[in-house]
């Protein structure tokens, strides 16, 4: 089939113009395939020239000066949990309405503004390397070391899956009821419930663990940390560390520990809150001790904190004895034992101590410490051109050295560039030879092109350009871009469309009651009269108010009434003369 494949590919390539379908129509029938089928198989044996490359390829009409514009105001709106608030739609509006960037085409004969797409901007900050996803990569990582078993060891503290009841056992914290949105179960069994302590040696990955009741307190933390330093049944992982790793708890801070550990003359160190990172042997020790001991647990009865320890010790010992480590590839006991006589220090009595990877190429992610794995193997990219943490990387072997292999990026001219990628050279123990050592050194990586991005973006923010003045002025919550940039602007510039007046319909409301008011009564008039008046009326002026208002008065002609009463009283009197 193949062979009749390529003669068919061959006659269709060489047939003359227009005449190529009828070869094609003839194979078909000959070998009893669709047309589809038949050009598909003919892919797999005949040559394709591959498809040119556009010649405005990585060309983009954004200046980087728009882009780290656009970029910064975005990255301005971003929450310090990285949350991005802003998008690249909204920021555009603001910056285009403000008239910050200018990346939009004008017909010079209509005046027509033709905006640009959101996506061409989006691929301009994807190539000027000012996207959220590179911008937010983390800073790669530099591999602490440690020179020997009991260099350095890692306490942590953390809540176990049960609790106690002292009734029916410890039993496994179930989900459904002890979940965020019902704290006051936890309330009740706060008391009983079962605190795990990990102690790791750094160096080999050895592992103690001990479960005890009453959580992180000073108490407890000697207690442990006593148990850990003192040889236990015969087996390894003993001794008086060198140094000692811990996060800022209260009672790994306590004056008490931190006397402990000055007569033990260890070296007691704490890392920053927030970056677990530092102290991510122990993290990973209680990863393993709850999926591969914790999870067990459940088969089981267990009545006392007692029978819990015990159960441990057992695990602990098998663990540490035949269980690989990742890094070293010993076991944890197999690797403490190179220990040497002048490294291991003996701890006094208890009781003192109480008083004082030729194959296609495959993308691979760039790791934290600034490496690749690749066919089992890790190499080392740290000095490839715009690399950065979590960026996508094309690897495939080199076939000319051994021991390394070969990045593929597509150059400025559209052709391949390969550059040659070592082997990422451990010691003994599994660190890398660039590591720092812990204590002697804490060099880290050159600043990557995201870091440097990020930089810039915060100088144009601030308007600053000294990194002090920069951090201060990001400290101090300093107005974007001094405030200049409007985000509400084109609020103002919106022009509201005119709305066609719609006809209504009038409500028929009925006409409200009006109270009725009733006039005063002749006795209730002269008594309203008299203080107005200063007097009683007299026996002519009742005559008079009688004939005037036979219905009586309202209370709004009381006025009329007194002008009334007193122009009759002012008239002149007749007097008969002879």
């Amino acid at each position: 089939m193949n062979e009749r494949l390529v003669e068919i590919a061959q006659q269709a390539r060489l047939a003359p113009f227009g005449t190529k379908e009828a070869v094609y129509t003839a194979a078909c029938q000959e070998l009893g395939l669709t047309r589809a089928t038949l050009l598909r198989k003919l892919k797999t044996v005949a040559y394709s020239a591959p498809r040119k490359q556009r010649a405005d390829k990585g060309e983009t009409s954004v200046s980087h000066t728009d882009a780290q514009k656009i970029a910064a105001y975005i990255q301005a709106h971003t929450r310090q949990n990285g949350k991005q608030i802003m998008t690249l739609e909204h920021g555009l509006e603001v910056l285009r309405s403000n008239r910050e960037i200018n990346i939009d085409g004008i017909d010079e004969e209509t005046g027509e503004v033709s905006l640009l797409a959101i996506s061409t901007v989006r691929r301009a900050l994807k190539t000027y390397g000012l996207d959220v996803e590179t911008l937010n990569a983390p800073a790669p990582a530099v591999q602490m070391a440690s020179k020997h078993p009991n260099h350095l060891w890692q306490i942590d503290a953390s809540i176990c899956v049960l609790y106690y009841l002292p009734k029916s056992g410890l039993q496994v914290m179930e989900e459904s009821v002890f979940e965020k949105n019902k704290p006051e179960n936890f309330k009740k069994a706060e008391l009983d419930r079962v605190w795990r302590f990990l102690v790791v040696d750094h160096c080999s990955g050895s592992i103690y663990v001990e479960y005890v009741f009453g959580g992180e307190n000073t108490a407890n933390l000697i207690s442990i940390f006593l148990n850990a330093i003192h040889q236990r049944d015969g087996k390894p992982f003993y001794g008086v560390p060198l140094c000692l790793y811990m996060d800022a708890a209260s009672a790994n801070k306590s004056s008490t520990f931190r006397n402990l550990c000055r007569s033990l003359q260890i070296d007691l160190a704490h890392h920053l809150p927030g970056n677990s990172r530092a102290t991510g042997s122990v993290e990973k020790a209680q990863d393993i001790v709850e999926r591969q001991f914790e999870s067990c647990l459940k088969s089981i009865h267990i009545t006392s904190i007692e029978q819990l320890n015990e159960v441990a010790r057992r695990w602990m010992a098998k663990f540490n004895a035949y269980a690989i480590h990742s890094r070293h590839q010993m076991t944890r006991y197999g690797a403490w034992l190179k220990i040497k006589d002048a490294q291991l220090r003996i701890a006094p009595a208890i009781e003192l101590c109480r008083e004082l990877a030729r194959s296609a190429p495959i993308e691979r992610t760039v790791s934290n410490y600034l490496t690749i794995d690749f066919k089992g193997a890790e190499y080392d990219v740290s000095h490839i051109p715009e690399i950065h943490v979590n960026k996508k990387v094309l690897v495939c072997v080199n076939p000319y050295r051994a021991n390394a292999v070969q990045i593929v990026q597509v150059g400025e001219d559209g052709h391949d560039k390969f550059f040659v990628v070592e082997s990422a050279k451990k010691g003994e123990f599994g660190y890398y030879e660039t590591a720092n050592v812990y204590g002697e050194g804490y060099a880290r990586h050159a600043e990557t092109t995201a870091e440097k991005q990020s930089k810039q973006l915060d100088q144009l923010i601030t308007g600053e350009t000294k990194e002090a003045d920069v951090q201060k002025a990001l400290r101090s919550k300093k107005l974007p871009f001094d405030g200049r940039i409007d985000a509400f602007k084109p609020m103002d510039d919106f022009i509201a469309p005119t709305f066609m007046p719609r006809r209504g319909t009038a409500l028929n409301v009925p006409d409200l009651a009006m109270p009725e008011i009733k006039p005063l009564s002749l006795i209730e008039t002269k008594m309203r009269l008299r203080p107005i008046l200063g007097y009683a009326l007299t026996a002519e002026q009742n005559t008079m108010l009688k004939e005037a208002y036979p219905n009586g008065v309202m209370e709004d002609q009381l006025i009329q009434v007194v002008e009334m009463l007193e122009n009759k009283a002012k008239a002149p009197r007749l007097v008969a003369v002879g």
